[in-house]
């Protein structure tokens, strides 16, 4: 059964959109020509460095050779092919990437910002702008970046600590000598409004400035109440950019003022289960059903400042230093659904349903995130012993640090201060009230503040044999200082006769990460590699939190962990360098993780994480006016040794690792015939398990995994005439109804975006 509430249609939204389109593209037509040639979604290209989806070097200037000579996986996702698909998020940009699924918090406290696993590993901690960390709890959006750089496979050596799986890079757009002016203007369904503009504008000779905006604002498909409102700008000036000595300053700075979302609860989904029989007979809720406050928020600001000064020593060597600054925080209040659906225990099983309810938790949440960091990189090329070096070699000093703050509607009493905590409202299953009066959330003086501190020298080397064999490695010695302080309020789950205990953790070491390759050219076009690297993320790694629980992972008394990575791939150019293939096959394996040790009854560090797949990619040109993009990513993840035990005293093993699906898969295509452009693909993800206990009973388990689901989406341009480019991109176009995200008690979801669509006016002069 199902229980639904009045609600808008989405089908008359789509509509009142395509029939608004028909007018703009009669009157676009009418405009006068002018006479530069507009990049628009698919374009004839005469050489390989122009093909729109292929790039042929990496931006990272840790890489020594092209990407067909690079023995590692390296995806770069182009702006051109993100134009196409109206993306303007990082998250939408990583649909583009077998092998990625995104992450929901546990219970009321959804996760903040991009949240992401990658190859089985957390990574959003692992984000990078121009090649160094960036922190925070945002949802990062593309109108200031030229690409997306997905770099696969343990690399401590290229980014230092935490780097299990790989990281992900994004290039700045800086300004260049060409003036141009371009931008986009889209209102899409669910009332979505966008606007972006890129503007640059030489000075004087050798001198430019480049202007970036962006503004957005509007609901979500598919969702009552939530909303997402935000605005940018990046300004950057360029000097010497026709000599020897270049500098760039630039900076980013965003708002966005949100309503988050905490999601539905699961009755009625495909392997929903509950102890109550009454509940397993319960009907879906509307997949709109909103169960936050009116009065929920999130509002977050990011600044970021970077100044880099490049000099070429001569035609092969150039000395390269950026300094950075940046500083992001999150405000946020979130209720959402908690717990399981609550029927009053006195009605008989066949009791309306619409009489039930669901528990509701209030979080606040209020994180600040700095880093201050300053590279030094040279890159030269060089002979030893009649023999090509090619050579990356830098230092780096960065401070990062973090610091949140949280609340409780619950608590009464703290070292004998009153508090007015008080139970919230639960919320009507199947027709929730967002004006339910509720108590904000109020901070109870517990928080946590950490700062690591890292040193580092590293070096990259590749050493050309002869014309078909090299050899690369790379090493990077790094040392950190991890203080980590603050005030716990306890005991654990404590309403009355709470207390602040105040903790101050140190931790410090010195971290020796690396990788070799050894690279075969069968021929100028292709190239077979085999490759090695490790990584080690030392406790405290992703928010420089460190504990004291016996069972925690970032105990400062513990060995970093460390993630060994072997790959074996080949790639190849193919039809005139337009059209690139990869394939590798590569074996993951973290090790000195906490796990439960039942003879000793103690925790020790035995527990390992192992990760072997095979992925296949294929990016560029089949013919001039025909674009493609795929991937396809299977692989098996298993946790070895991983046992734990509950406060009860429970003893379980995990074998699984949650949110790893077996096969992923992504494909975009555009083909060009005139003035028009048609373009379309698809992601599939297979079932990705939230059970990994081995020998559990998944019938009587709720949500035991989030089921498989493959998405489609289309898209349409018109070229009115050089300057105006008209774009309709359709979404989700079989209206698929999955779950994108799934908390860890399985209690609550996030499904995907429901059909949907947007209408794109593209400028360029």
């Amino acid at each position: 059964m199902s229980i639904r509430s009045r609600k808008h249609h989405k089908s008359s939204q789509l509509a009142a959109l395509i029939a608004a389109a028909v007018p703009a593209m009669a009157f676009a037509a009418q405009g006068d020509s002018v006479q530069e040639e507009l990049s628009l979604p698919a374009t004839s290209v005469t050489s390989a460095a122009e093909v729109p989806y292929k790039a042929t070097r990496s931006a990272n200037d840790k890489m020594t050779e092209n990407l067909l000579d690079t023995p590692k996986t390296v995806q770069v996702i182009k702006k051109e092919m993100l134009r196409e698909q109206g993306a303007s998020s990082l998250m939408e940009a990583l649909r583009n990437t077998p092998g990625i699924t995104m992450q929901l918090g546990e219970n009321g406290n959804t996760a903040a910002g991009d949240t992401f696993m990658m190859r089985g590993f957390s990574t959003q901690t692992s984000t990078f702008v121009d090649g160094i960390r960036d922190l925070g709890a945002v949802s990062r959006d593309v109108f200031n970046i030229e690409q997306v750089e997905v770099v696969k496979g343990a690399a401590g050596s290229d980014i230092g600590r935490g780097a299990s799986s790989g990281y992900i890079n994004l290039v700045s757009k800086l300004p260049t000598l060409e003036d141009s002016i371009s931008g986009t203007l889209g209102y899409g369904t669910a009332d979505k409004a966008a606007l972006t503009a890129d503007i640059n504008q030489t000075l004087n000779q050798g001198s430019a400035l480049r202007l970036n905006l962006m503004r957005s604002d509007g609901g979500v498909d598919g969702r009552d109440y939530v909303e997402n409102s935000s605005y940018a700008v990046a300004p950057a000036l360029a000097f010497g950019l026709d000599g020897a000595t270049r500098l760039y300053i630039y900076s980013q700075h965003v708002r966005q003022e949100n309503v988050p979302d905490g999601g539905i609860p699961t009755i009625g989904m495909d392997g929903f289960y509950n102890a109550d029989a009454r509940l397993n007979r319960g009907g879906k809720v509307d997949e709109e059903n909103f169960y936050g406050s009116t009065g929920d928020y999130e509002d977050v600001e990011a600044d970021m400042l970077t100044v880099k000064l490049e000099h070429d020593l001569n035609d092969v060597t150039t000395l390269r230093n950026t300094s950075r600054i940046g500083k992001s925080s999150m405000d946020r209040v979130l209720t959402g659904p908690s717990g399981a659906t609550n029927p009053p225990s006195l009605l008989a099983p066949q009791a309306d349903p619409s009489t039930w309810t669901v528990a509701r938790s209030r979080q606040l949440t209020d994180q600040e995130n700095e880093i201050a960091a300053n590279q030094t990189n040279l890159s030269t090329e060089f002979f030893t012993f009649g023999l090509r070096n090619t050579l990356a070699t830098g230092v780096e000093f960065m401070r990062e640090s973090q610091r949140t703050e949280g609340g409780s509607t619950s608590v009464t009493n703290i070292d004998g201060v009153g508090y007015p905590g008080t139970a919230l409202p639960p919320a009507n299953l199947y027709d929730p009230s967002a004006h339910d009066v509720m108590i904000k959330p109020f901070k109870t003086g517990a928080y946590s503040d950490g700062t690591t501190e890292t040193a580092a020298f590293y070096a990259f080397d590749t050493l050309h044999l002869n014309e078909q064999w090299s050899v690369n490695a790379g090493v990077r010695f790094e040392h950190y200082t991890t203080d980590s302080k603050g005030l716990n309020l306890g005991p654990n789950q404590c309403v009355a006769n709470c207390s602040l205990t105040p903790f101050n953790l140190n931790d410090s070491g010195d971290l020796t990460s690396w990788n070799s390759g050894v690279v075969f050219k069968p021929a100028e076009n292709g190239s077979i590699y085999l490759s090695y690297a490790n990584s080690l993320t030392p406790p405290g790694s992703a928010n420089f939190a460190l504990s004291t629980s016996e069972n925690s992972d970032n105990q400062p008394n513990l060995d970093p962990q460390e993630t060994e990575h072997v790959e074996l791939g080949t790639k190849w150019d193919l039809l005139d360098a337009r059209l690139n293939l990869t394939a590798a096959v590569y074996r993951t394996e973290n090790s000195n993780q906490v796990s439960y040790d039942a003879l000793s009854d103690s925790y020790q560090q035995d527990g390992k994480i192992r990760v072997t797949g095979v992925e296949l990619g294929m990016v560029g040109q089949i013919t001039n006016f025909w674009q493609v993009s795929a991937g396809i990513a299977s692989m098996d993840s298993e946790q070895l040794d991983q046992v734990s035990r509950s406060n009860a005293g429970v003893i379980t093993e995990n074998t699984g690792v949650r949110w790893s699906p077996d096969l992923t898969a992504t494909l975009w295509t555009s083909y060009t015939l005139g003035d028009f452009t048609l373009g379309g693909g698809a992601r599939y993800v297979s079932d990705q398990d939230r059970l990994i206990a081995e020998g559990a009973d998944r019938s009587t388990t709720n949500m035991p995994e989030i089921p498989s689901y493959w998405v489609a989406d289309a898209m349409a341009a018109y070229r009115v005439n050089e300057n105006l480019n008209l774009r309709l991109n359709l979404y989700n176009l079989f209206d698929e109804e999955y779950i994108a995200t799934l908390n860890n008690s399985g209690a609550r979801a996030v499904l995907g975006t429901p059909r949907s669509a947007m209408m794109t006016t593209e400028f360029s002069f």
